[in-house]
């Protein structure tokens, strides 16, 4: 073979074939989640170059923000589906943090529509013991017992070290991005509280009285717990941030505009925290 040959060879396979990348692979994501589309669709339409994909019931939309991967996840309400959703990221996308945002009810007096909780705690409100009663002596769910479901190998209800409320505390940078951008929301306040969750709409205000006094209940809502349980598990940074949409406990009625205001927010806390990952 003439040496022509050879460079004619040479030439067709450096075309052929592609150079090798110095790239590396892609950055972890930030998962951003939310239940419902008031609580989603305004931060898909922020993202750049968005694709969707489904799994499932469960929607994710992957895009990027300044530069960064972000996926905005729709859990679907409640805590089988947060934490199913939450597991299902977790597996396929190896996210770098989960933040879980959206509305919620207040349980603080103090609180109006539009304010703003960042999850200094969440903990969940639907794993309780009921003491004994005789048929026909009622029910009172003031008296019952919390449990901690992770605390025990065995029968929680027969463990005292589960006789507690399960909390979940936040990733300390994810906390510090939503500090650092607290200046930036104008509809109310930004307060750092206690988020509660489970499967039940609570109006009755004696219970909702003992949530906030024993345990330190700022809203409810339905999905942050779980899918801080579920994040904790797989060891993935997590931060809950909830607005509230509507105070029983002081008469405000339900406005679905929050939802919108709490997505600009976590937008805001998406930038800031993708700069602390870009240094």
């Amino acid at each position: 073979m003439t040496s022509a040959t050879w460079s004619l060879i040479a030439t067709l396979l450096a075309v052929a074939l592609p150079a090798p990348s110095s790239a590396g692979p892609p950055p972890a994501p930030v998962v951003v989640q939310g239940a419902m589309r008031l609580e989603t669709e305004r931060l898909v339409g922020r993202l750049g170059g968005v694709e969707v994909e489904q799994v499932g019931g469960w929607t994710f939309w992957h895009g990027s923000l300044d530069g960064y991967p972000v996926i905005v996840s729709k859990t679907l309400k409640g805590v089988a589906n947060a934490a199913a959703a939450t597991a299902v990221t977790a597996l396929r996308h190896r996210p770098v943090a989960i933040i879980n945002q959206g509305t919620a009810g207040g349980h603080d007096p103090s609180l109006h529509l539009y304010d703003i909780v960042l999850g200094a705690s969440a903990l969940s409100l639907g794993a309780f013991k009921s003491p004994y009663r005789a048929a026909g002596a009622g029910s009172n769910p003031l008296d019952w017992n919390p449990l901690d479901l992770l605390a025990s190998e065995g029968s929680a209800g027969n463990d005292p070290r589960a006789q507690a409320v399960a909390r979940f505390r936040p990733d300390e940078a994810l906390l510090a991005a939503a500090r650092s951008v607290k200046q930036t929301y104008t509809r109310g306040r930004v307060v750092e509280g206690v988020i509660g969750s489970s499967d039940v709409w609570n109006d009755e205000l004696d219970l909702i009285a003992r949530y906030h006094s024993e345990y330190g209940t700022s809203v409810e809502e339905m999905e942050t717990a779980p899918a801080a349980q579920v994040a904790g598990l797989f060891g993935i940074p997590f931060l809950g941030v909830r607005v509230v949409s509507d105070n029983v406990t002081n008469g405000e009625p339900y406005d679905p505009r929050t939802g919108e205001a709490c997505e600009d927010y976590v937008y805001e806390v998406v930038k800031a925290y993708v700069r602390t990952l870009k240094r």
